[in-house]
């Protein structure tokens, strides 16, 4: 797999999470640039161009937003509902990467729009084959819709 140009927004705030998702991505050869936020709101000011990213042009968004659900300051389950709500971010893809075995959590993402739910397998050699997927999948093979401007 080769870097189309896009990035990945990655939502977390573990940093042990952090570094292995990042190692499973390039281990994997998913080579799209992977910006990190470190809790739910850093995510929203990022999406949306404002705090520490005003003035970043929100014309351009990741092809993919990985987004765990217990964070800090803003939920992950918030963030989501917060970019269904924005026309400008509605059709952004979102994929639920926690660690999260409570079945709430899966009912709750997918209601508020979710595009995928994984729960982060504990063992590396499996985190790194669900990595592979959601990069052949959300990068590769997936069609993304058309970017809403304003």
């Amino acid at each position: 797999m080769t870097a189309t140009g896009k990035a990945i927004l990655l939502v977390e705030d573990n940093p042990d999470d952090e570094l292995l998702t990042i190692r499973a991505l390039k281990r994997n050869h998913i080579l799209n640039e992977v910006i990190v936020a470190r809790d739910g709101a850093e995510a929203l000011d990022y999406l949306f161009g404002t705090g520490a990213y005003a003035g970043r042009d929100v014309s351009v968004s990741p092809q993919l937003v990985l987004l765990d659900l217990k964070l800090p300051k803003v939920s992950g389950l918030e963030v989501l509902q917060r970019l269904r709500e924005d026309p400008r971010t509605r059709m952004q893809p979102v994929v639920v990467l926690t660690s999260s075995n409570q079945e709430q959590d899966l009912v709750n993402s997918y209601g508020l729009g979710a595009n995928s739910y994984i729960r982060k397998p504990v063992d590396f050699e499996q985190f790194s084959e669900a990595v592979r997927h959601i990069g052949l999948y959300w990068l590769v093979l997936n069609e993304a819709p058309p970017v809403r401007r304003g």
